[in-house]
């Protein structure tokens, strides 16, 4: 995950430079542990503060139980060696919930990201009242916090991963589910709630599913130090998100991203948001299905269509190609408009790389007009298995807790009104 070290102004009081410095070090610690080990030093060097404050602020993490420390660690420097500090694989974590068309699928993080509980139960929620479809995600949610508590684990909020236009706790509009103007963070807190009699609630938040799977390749991907760069989520439908230096651009109403109705013929099929041939109607599931000659009601029919195009059926191996090609003119409008340094694709393309990816590069080389682009240049990639919106959701729930872990101190599982 990135971290934001960046120093308070002169003016702010002693209480919230401590907190501020808190939080410095606790992500300096969780940054070092994913490299390696973490020591004093090692903090004090990254975040510019001093050893001895550096050792007063990991005391205080300690004694709250966001870190723990055990045996020397040696750094081949001159010097004693140090302790080795990690992050705590107990107390605060966060949940996710991921509610797609065909499936619902729930994680739960710890303070360093790590995936400690994950349940997913394939429905169709397709045509399903919005209320129905979210009381049975909080089933799942509930269950996986029972899994999380025998871990010694508290979740401390949960971050619904929605598709569609998503804004202010509400789906806006999701085509392919159906919903319009539908309170999906209300409807699920209240559900939840009537789960899990006795105990406090828990704040919810939401997210559209391909921003927060983006986050996830982010934090937890293989990217390097690729900070800008464009991820599509290939599904029932197309998603999309953009990172810029590391931030995720959500636009001026939160809706950017939406690259799927982006309209590549006019005149071509009709799409379910309304318009007529959106990005989806060709390179969605659905069509690539269509196209393959494959009855998407069939049990695990994306596992089919590689497992034709992988033996060399011309009828499937020409759909993905044909669905790559139709993803690479997009693309490349979007390349030229914001530069990234990479493409990502994720969902059901990830798998289906070796045929999608060739034609795609051919039209991202032919159409992005700075000459940039090339056939193998390693500019489209696919998302790594740690890219999905269940864990960037629940990881985007621990933010809270990494920029201020004084507010989540001593805390299980806190009741918090939206």
């Amino acid at each position: 995950m990135k971290s934001n070290l960046t120093p308070l102004g002169p003016k702010a009081d002693k209480d919230t430079v401590r907190r501020h410095n808190l939080s410095l070090v606790l992500r300096a610690v969780r940054d070092e542990g994913a490299a390696g080990e973490a020591t004093r030093a090692g903090v004090s060097a990254r975040v510019g503060l001093t050893r001895a404050a550096v050792s007063s602020l990991v005391e205080q993490l300690l004694d709250s139980g966001f870190l723990t420390e055990s045996g020397k660690t040696f750094s081949g420097q001159a010097g004693r060696p140090g302790t080795a500090l990690k992050v705590a694989r107990t107390g605060p974590a966060g949940l996710g919930v991921e509610i797609n068309i065909d499936y619902v699928s729930v994680c739960v993080v710890d303070l360093a990201g790590t995936g400690r509980v994950r349940q997913t139960e394939h429905l169709d929620n397709r045509g399903a009242p919005p209320g129905e479809v979210l009381t049975r995600a909080a089933g799942i949610a509930a269950r996986a916090l029972g899994s999380a508590r025998e871990q010694d684990l508290h979740p401390v909020g949960a971050a619904l991963a929605l598709p569609g236009l998503v804004s202010g706790g509400s789906v806006r509009q999701a085509p392919n589910l159906g919903w319009n103007q539908v309170p999906a963070e209300e409807l699920f807190a209240h559900a939840l709630a009537g789960l899990r009699p006795g105990r406090a609630a828990l704040p919810v938040s939401s997210e559209n599913e391909a921003n927060l799977a983006a986050l996830a390749e982010l934090w937890f991907g293989g990217l390097g130090r690729t900070r800008s760069f464009l991820y599509l989520t290939g599904e029932i439908g197309v998603g999309g998100a953009l990172v810029l230096d590391g931030e995720l651009l959500r636009g001026a109403h939160g809706f950017a991203g939406e690259i799927g109705h982006v309209v590549v013929d006019p005149a071509g099929p009709e799409c379910r948001c309304g318009s007529r041939g959106c990005l989806e109607q060709y390179a969605g599931q659905a069509a690539l299905l269509r196209a393959a000659g494959i009855d998407e009601t069939a049990p695990g029919p994306v596992a089919e269509l590689e497992r034709r195009a992988r033996a060399g059926d011309a009828r499937a191996v020409a759909a993905v190609a044909e669905a790559g090609r139709m993803l690479g003119r997009v693309l490349s409008g979007a390349v030229n408009l914001i530069d990234p340094e990479a493409v990502v694709l994720g969902g059901i393309y990830r798998s289906l790389m070796p045929w999608l990816a060739p034609p795609a590069d051919g039209e991202l080389t032919g159409r992005v007009v700075s000459g940039l682009w090339s056939p193998g240049s390693g500019r489209l990639r696919a998302s790594s298995v740690a890219g999905d919106a269940a864990r960037g959701a629940a990881a985007l729930v621990m933010q809270d807790v990494l920029a201020d872990p004084v507010a989540y101190a001593g805390r299980d599982e806190p009741e918090v009104s939206r």
